[in-house]
């Protein structure tokens, strides 16, 4: 009798065990109790809120495991790119008296509940027309199409929640590293897909950072007083309402 059930692959059964490993990770890794910076330029408050509050996913909503892959490539991008930077010159931080058991560079405001890590402190480097020290490092991988998106508009506009979080650190990590909303920070991006980078200054938006801030007080006061804040939009076909992971919740 031929068996034409499929039969899985050596890179399905060796990709499946990885996928599980990392999965047990992720849900081995306790849920954030604060905001989080990096997140607070997502165009959505009721999503943010939801976030916070721990609120149950929608079934199926978790990463898979190539999305996670996707994660640790960039994490590990990432070091690759501080790397590069301290070979062309760059003294960079990332961790408090460079040491790998340093703490984190960061800020904890609102209790605590509201925070952010950042990528590095740039605390000297090369002369470039522009540049100055210290200065706040911001590193993002993409995909090319993203990457190119990037290149062509800039940060701000391009990807408003990169913009967001760049100024709230700055604002934040003033009482921390003195003078480092006073210089641009350094944002650079990689594309994944053919190692190219890109690397752009970023003059300090206070009026950026404010609203951010605010953003935040209002998510915790709407939150502590059990107000749901408004959704993005009226449509659930948006498209950053389709990938939601709380859209069933949302939208019931």
């Amino acid at each position: 009798m031929l068996d034409f059930n499929h039969q899985p692959s050596l890179a399905e059964r060796i990709n499946a065990l990885i996928d599980s490993g990392l999965a047990a990770d992720r849900d081995a890794t306790p849920p954030r109790t604060y905001l989080g910076g990096s997140r607070l330029g997502h165009s959505c408050e009721r999503a943010l809120q939801y976030e916070f509050a721990g609120a149950p996913k929608d079934p199926e909503a978790d990463f898979n495991g190539q999305t996670l892959r996707i994660f640790a490539i960039g994490h590990a991008l990432e070091d690759v790119a501080i790397r590069w930077l301290r070979r062309a010159g760059f003294d960079i931080y990332t961790r408090k008296g460079n040491r790998p058991d340093g703490e984190q560079f960061g800020f904890s405001v609102a209790g605590g509940r509201v925070r952010g890590h950042v990528d590095g402190i740039l605390a000297d480097g090369p002369v470039i027309p522009g540049m100055g020290y210290p200065a706040l490092w911001e590193c993002k991988t993409m995909n090319a199409k993203n990457w190119r998106e990037t290149v062509a508009k800039g940060v701000t506009v391009s990807k408003p929640i990169y913009a967001a979080q760049i100024a709230l650190y700055q604002a934040y990590m003033e009482g921390a590293v003195t003078g480092i909303s006073a210089s641009p920070a350094l944002f650079t991006a990689i594309n994944k897909d053919t190692a190219e980078l890109h690397h752009e200054l970023v003059p300090f938006d206070g009026e950026l950072a404010q609203r951010t801030s605010d953003r935040a007080v209002r998510i915790l006061q709407a939150t502590d007083a059990g107000e749901l804040l408004p959704r993005m939009t009226s449509d659930p076909d948006y498209f950053e309402c389709r990938f939601c992971p709380w859209k069933m919740r949302c939208w019931a």
